[in-house]
């Protein structure tokens, strides 16, 4: 099977930790290499062979919808689904079921930057019947932006440092950010509200013992969502140090 044909890219954050620059601008379009930031993961979704992708809006989300379009421009075709209030990762899903509960999916912040083989994550969730994986990787960085913990066939065993009992020898990764869902995953989240899929929908999974991977990856990553993070990024994709093959030229 191919790869997911739909996905998400979670876009309506307000950017605190980039203010000024979010005060007028909503953080998905600050610049970066001469494009706006939700273009990275959009032309990676699209590089994949996702055909739909639905963007949350909530600060200034009329610049993301007006900057983007129907995502012709793309080769995708863009839905878009307001929030207010916002409604966290979790939420923002469950508002967006009707356009993705029908199939797998993908779904990718748009603060972060990196180059996975999305068709290898996928082989690996289908090979593994999950209900999600999660793209992972090594950090020096890891306890800051929260642990996950994969035992020898690349379960998550252990998240945010929770069960706190499991004694097995496993490898301490950090969540970079993009993953993919089985539909069967909109069984374990609330009807309505705001919600975190990691800390209200994974956690108590991986407790459980359910089917969550992660998949290793070991390329460029970088987190946008500071004024510093996203200036050295900037810096890297002028110096070619990022230049991944989904980008066309500006």
């Amino acid at each position: 099977m191919r790869f997911p044909r739909k996905a998400m890219i979670l876009a309506a954050g307000r950017g605190m930790r980039l203010r000024p620059l979010t005060d007028t601008t909503p953080k998905a379009l600050l610049e970066l290499g001469g494009r706006p930031m939700i273009e990275y993961p959009l032309r990676m979704l699209a590089a994949a062979g996702v055909e739909e992708i639905v963007v949350n809006l909530h600060h200034l989300g009329e610049q993301i919808r007006v900057m983007l379009g129907d995502g012709d421009r793309y080769g995708v075709r863009i839905h878009y689904s307001p929030e207010e209030p916002v409604l966290d990762t979790g939420g923002a899903l469950v508002r967006a079921k009707a356009l993705l509960a029908d199939a797998p999916f993908a779904l990718a912040n748009c603060d972060a930057l990196l180059d996975p083989d999305l068709h290898a994550l996928w082989s690996l969730h289908e090979a593994r019947g999950a209900l999600a994986t999660l793209v992972v990787r090594a950090d020096a960085n890891v306890e800051r932006y929260g642990a996950v913990d994969l035992d020898a066939c690349g379960r998550i065993r252990r998240f945010l440092d929770r069960p706190v009992d499991f004694t097995a020898t496993l490898g301490r990764r950090m969540f970079s950010g993009v993953h993919v869902l089985s539909p069967e995953i909109f069984a374990e989240m609330p009807a309505d509200g705001a919600f975190s899929i990691t800390r209200d929908v994974y956690l108590p999974l991986v407790e459980r013992g359910a089917p969550i991977y992660g998949f290793d990856y070991a390329g460029y990553w970088r987190d946008l969502g500071t004024a510093d993070s996203l200036a050295a990024a900037r810096d890297d994709v002028v110096r070619g140090r990022f230049a991944p093959g989904y980008l066309d030229p500006c």
